[in-house]
């Protein structure tokens, strides 16, 4: 299976060709510069280095959130829109999972994994992974919580855990904990797919709404 494979749904932009788990080319950034100028461009250089046709595409593999909701929005539409283009089947990843995947088993040392972004205030986006039996599984479903709690929730598992990612390092003194500063890769997300999306009716996981949207509710409850 052909597959293409974008994580925007933080600052680190990712994306990825595979034939099957083989990486054909991939791609990943760090950049301030807006994901929209710079996702297709570089989608087509990845079909241009790997000399893949993108008549040959079967999949397209995206991370549906938690994150920035303008990343998040972005990476979703685009493949959205390329799945129904191309007429190929569309998978939605986990954006937390797929940071904590960037850990292989042998890396994460059956310590839970737990991938942060931060969402200001004091509060996080995350979940909490941990392989089992070579499979990343999830301990703890995403969600949006504040550190307290999540270090509280943390302290009674008796368990030794890892925070992964750039926020993690941003938010250190807070988590208080061992880190591992990992970016997103796009081409762990292929080993985390599951069964595929209607392309019509996939949607991303903000979980916790934008500030835009609670001010645009507010607006139409004093109405």
């Amino acid at each position: 299976m052909n597959s293409l494979l974008i994580d925007t749904s933080n600052r680190p932009m990712s994306i990825a060709l595979m034939a099957n788990d083989q990486v054909l080319a991939e791609h990943t950034v760090e950049s301030n510069k807006d994901h929209s100028s710079q996702l297709m461009p570089g989608i087509k250089d990845l079909f241009e280095q790997s000399k893949l046709n993108k008549e040959e595409l079967d999949a397209v593999v995206v991370a549906k959130g938690p994150g920035s909701y303008t990343g998040v929005r972005i990476g979703v539409t685009t493949a959205k829109t390329l799945a129904y283009a191309l007429k190929t089947k569309l998978y939605g990843v986990s954006s937390l999972q797929a940071l904590a995947a960037t850990l292989d088993e042998t890396e994460a040392q059956d310590r839970l994994l737990v991938p942060v972004f931060d969402a200001r205030r004091e509060a996080v986006y995350t979940g909490v992974y941990q392989y089992v039996d070579g499979e990343l599984r999830t301990i703890l479903e995403d969600q949006y919580i504040s550190i307290k709690d999540l270090l509280d929730w943390l302290n009674e598992q008796h368990h030794s855990y890892l925070f992964v990612g750039t926020d993690a390092e941003k938010l250190a003194e807070q988590l208080n904990g061992d880190i591992q500063v990992n970016l997103p890769r796009a081409a762990v997300m292929y080993s985390l797919i599951t069964k595929p999306e209607n392309i019509h009716t996939f949607v991303p996981n903000y979980i916790k709404m934008s500030e835009a949207e609670r001010n645009w509710l507010n607006q139409q409850n004093q109405n």
